[in-house]
């Protein structure tokens, strides 16, 4: 810029005019003051680049009334002015960077400088983190600042300083050094670019500079300068405006619209293109390094041990091989890291034991900081003693920009790179990730396809990882051994039914559970933990598979698939496009909060992150040959779809923490049929001679309810002049399917097949229980036993007074059990069929099982060889 350039006494003379001016002094005319405009409106000289060159107006003084005019042009332009009431406007435009404004009747409101804001902004954010400071150069959310966090802050920052800052630009660059910046280059873009109509009035005593660079404002003023528009009449009390042409046009650096940033970005911004190229340039710095030994390691350095895949790769290492794991684990001491590991296992259900403390070295430090945090001795130690590293510590938030979570993400990567190439050679294994690929419009995701285009990444964790990937590419042509395994999404435990509350794979299916609609998508490439961490742990214990690329997905799910998964768990979901689920989703949210879902939430509500959002559910079925080969050749368990059987427990889970709703019997039932059964009953122990009739509906809200519960729902009623003139009606009833397996009591060969029980409720408010049960036996009526029901009615609250039994009619059996099932309307034709023979083919076979027992028990008392039978057996 000029001023730096500028003589000392040039310049001192330059403020001393200003001073005066300030003061009201001087002593020329309006005339003389005329003159000097027009002189400094001589033509003007161009720039060796064509612009406008520097051009300055060397004294400005104060006209008979004590106003005055100042204007220079350093590149940028100001413009200074003085009324009559003793007030002043000034802007200033060095590229755009500040503005300042003195209304007529307030002081001058200055625009602070970089660092009082900067320090202002870290002393509220202090506030809101744990250690309750912050550096204005350090990450809000790497000081452990959270997303409500944020929210709290700007709402902080809006109160207490009166800064409007979007919450996407806190996610994006989260350093109080880059909210000033960008705060304060906003402010100058919207002082260039908007006045108000009401603003072109000219305030008494203030000159209009014809120009073509716009209006300018400060936020919180009345007074402005426009320039670029034709001045209002003159009236009676104004001084005339000068003709058209008389100031110089200062020629704008930029165009004005470029300082206003456009949002949501239709591509990475150009700050986080120049960070990203910097950051690939780091790993030119690596030292060389030759060949690791191709054997299975026995000193591993893990990161990431308390995330959640992490956790899972720390056990299967264990589990898997004989190496011993140091674990570099975030926090101030070794019993702290200690303590943190142990309660992250035990988190997502893995074992704590002594045997795997023996095993484990826990490495208090931070993969953000120089040298993992460790001391230079132990830095070094590590060089020379362990086999191999692993990387899968990163900072996994889908709001937050480049700038945010390159330390973690992108930095610490290269920083074990070295760790790895420095000292003994080791392979290095890095947790990539398929959002690598996540570019609007990708045609193909191989393991060895062409990485997105990184200007057209817009989220920040995407950039992260396509960053890290590629400057790990660069480690490579220094001799390194470089793994990139990329996990799609990570769902739950297939046994456990662990997951990450955090993954946004968990937050979909979440959704897509609880709210029953799913957007139109073309793939979910995703696999449970489980396989995804057994087949990493597998490449890293395989000398012949380090140093490729592995695409941990498994076998992606369509739209279909999960569709017809959903319905068969009873959880029939709408298929609707992107933005009408967005929108549905975000009213059910804000109608049902659920605190879990918070992320979720804001996810949908950021620009930024719905790319990212849309990149996955449009994207191609990644694929994965090279890992299906590895997988073979290990003998490991191939890849499945991650299917409902799959994610069976998972969901249990998240229903548990209240993330997803499993079906009930008040939901639409999936399947359903009726059974009609007479009989009669008499008091207990007396002849059954009173009749008796139940006309009953059976249903199913899912199938997870016959997998899990084995349990039927009941509705319907009863009718039987024993208990009550009118019917009665079913309020709750289940029917159990083989209870307990269909184990006989004492001894006896009587196997139950089915049980009932029924809450029943008569005309006048009484309320009764009937209970019942299907017997299998050794005999050779198996088709009445299936039909037969042997039952007991009482009082609620009181033993059984009647007893009997009830058969379903031979005819009627078939007719409204097999031919009379009917099915959720809502499925297709051909899901409808699958769901009946479904239905026909396990009640067959639990049916089939149950009347085997008592023939398979017989049979084996005919063989008994036994000479003499245990006392307590009673002869059968």
């Amino acid at each position: 810029m000029r001023e730096m350039n500028e003589d000392a006494s040039v310049y001192a003379g330059q403020r001393a005019t200003a001073e005066a001016i300030e003061r009201g002094g001087g002593g020329l005319s309006v005339d003389a003051l005329l003159a000097k405009v027009r002189k400094a409106a001589a033509p003007t000289p161009t720039g060796p680049d064509g612009g406008v060159a520097a051009t300055a107006v060397p004294d400005v003084a104060p006209d008979l009334e004590g106003s005055a005019v100042a204007v220079r042009d350093v590149g940028g332009s100001a413009v200074a002015v003085r009324d009559v009431g003793g007030s002043a406007v000034a802007v200033r435009d060095v590229g755009g960077s500040a503005v300042a404004v003195r209304d007529v009747e307030g002081p001058a409101a200055a625009v602070p400088d970089v660092a009082a804001l900067a320090a202002a902004i870290a002393a509220v954010a202090g506030r809101h983190l744990p250690e309750g400071h912050l550096s204005p150069d350090v990450d809000f959310f790497d000081a452990g600042g959270t997303s409500v966090g944020a929210v709290e802050l700007v709402a902080a920052l809006e109160d207490e300083l009166g800064m409007e800052i979007a919450l996407d630009d806190v996610f994006a660059d989260a350093r109080p050094t880059s909210l000033a910046h960008r705060r304060l280059s906003t402010a100058g873009a919207t002082a260039a670019l908007s006045a108000p109509a009401a603003s072109k009035t000219p305030t008494p005593g203030v000159m209009w500079a014809p120009d073509t660079a716009g209006t300018a404002r400060s936020e919180g003023t009345s007074a402005s300068v426009t320039v670029g528009s034709p001045p209002p009449s003159s009236t009676a009390g104004t001084r005339p405006a000068p003709t058209p042409g008389i100031l110089p046009v200062p020629a704008p650096r930029t165009a004005p619209a470029a300082a206003v940033t456009p949002a949501p970005y239709p591509t990475a911004r150009p700050e986080d293109l120049d960070q990203i190229l910097a950051d690939l340039a780091l790993a030119d710095r690596l030292p060389w390094t030759g060949d690791p030994e191709p054997l299975p390691p026995r000193r591993i350095l893990l990161t990431g041990a308390t995330g959640f895949l992490g956790s899972h790769m720390l056990l299967d290492l264990l589990r898997h091989s004989d190496a011993h794991v140091y674990c570099l684990v975030r926090a101030v001491d070794e019993e702290a890291a200690l303590g943190r590991l142990g309660e992250a296992l035990k988190r997502y259900e893995l074992p704590w034991s002594s045997e795997v403390r023996r095993r484990v070295t826990v490495l208090p430090g931070d993969i953000r900081r120089p040298h993992l945090g460790l001391s230079d001795e132990l830095w070094t130690t590590l060089t020379h003693e362990l086999d191999s590293v692993v990387g899968v510590a990163a900072a996994v938030d889908f709001l937050r920009g480049y700038q945010s979570l390159r330390q973690s993400n992108v930095v610490g990567s290269l920083t074990l790179a070295d760790l790895a190439a420095t000292g003994r050679p080791k392979p290095l294994h890095h947790i990539s990730s398929i959002a690598v690929f996540n570019e609007v419009g990708i045609t193909a995701m191989g393991e060895d396809d062409p990485l997105a285009h990184v200007d057209r990444l817009v989220a920040g964790y995407d950039q992260t990882k396509w960053a890290a990937e590629v400057a790990l590419r660069r480690a490579r042509d220094h001799g390194l051994i470089v793994t990139a395994l990329r996990p799609g999404g990570i769902g739950g435990h297939t046994r456990t039914g662990a997951y990450n509350p955090q993954d946004l794979s968990s937050g979909l299916l979440s959704a897509f559970g609880r709210f029953r609609t799913v957007p139109a998508f073309s793939h979910l490439n995703a696999a449970p933990v489980d396989w995804v961490s057994r087949v990493a742990v597998g490449v890293v214990c395989e000398p012949d598979a380090w140093g490729y690329d592995y695409n941990l997905t498994g076998v992606p799910n369509t739209l279909d698939d999960v569709v017809r998964d959903m319905a068969l768990g009873g959880m029939h979901v709408r298929v609707q496009d992107w933005d009408e689920w967005r929108t549905h989703t975000l009213a059910r949210l804000e109608a049902e909060p659920v605190p879990e879902l918070a992320f979720l939430t804001r996810v949908l509500r950021s620009p930024t992150a719905l790319r990212l959002c849309e990149a996955t559910l449009k994207g191609p079925a990644a694929t994965a040959e090279r890992t299906a080969a590895l997988v073979e050749a290990l003998g490991l368990r191939p890849a499945a779809r991650y299917d409902a059987q799959a994610q069976l427990r998972t969901f249990e889970r998240l229903a548990q923490d209240g993330l997803a709703r499993l079906p009930h019997k008040d939901d639409q039932p999936y399947l359903w049929f009726t059974e009609t059964t007479e009989g009669g009953v008499g008091p207990v122990g007396a002849p059954a001679d009173t009749p008796c009739s139940m006309a009953l509906t059976l249903s199913l809200a899912s199938m997870y309810q016959l997998v899990k519960e084995r349990r039927v729902d009941v509705t319907g009623e009863l009718t039987c002049a024993a208990v009550h003139p009118e019917p009665l009606v079913v309020e709750h009833g289940d029917v159990w399917i083989r209870p307990e397996e269909g184990i006989p009591q004492r001894h006896g060969t009587r196997h139950r097949l089915l049980s009932y029980r029924l809450a029943l409720r008569d005309a006048d408010g009484g309320r009764w229980w009937l209970e019942g049960h299907k017997y299998a036996r050794a005999r050779r009526d198996v088709w009445r036993q299936t039909r037969a029901l042997t039952v007991e009615i009482g009082r609620e609250g009181a033993p059984a007074t009647l007893a009997g039994e009830l058969v379903v009619p031979a005819d009627s059996y078939l007719r409204d059990q097999v031919d009379g099932i009917k099915v959720d309307p809502r499925l297709t034709s051909q899901e409808k069929r699958a769901a009946k023979l479904t239905w026909l083919a396990w009640f067959g076979l639990e049916m089939g099982r149950g009347l085997l027992g008592p023939f398979a028990r017989a049979a084996a008392d005919l063989l008994d060889l036994r000479r003499t039978t245990t006392p307590s057996e009673h002869h059968r």
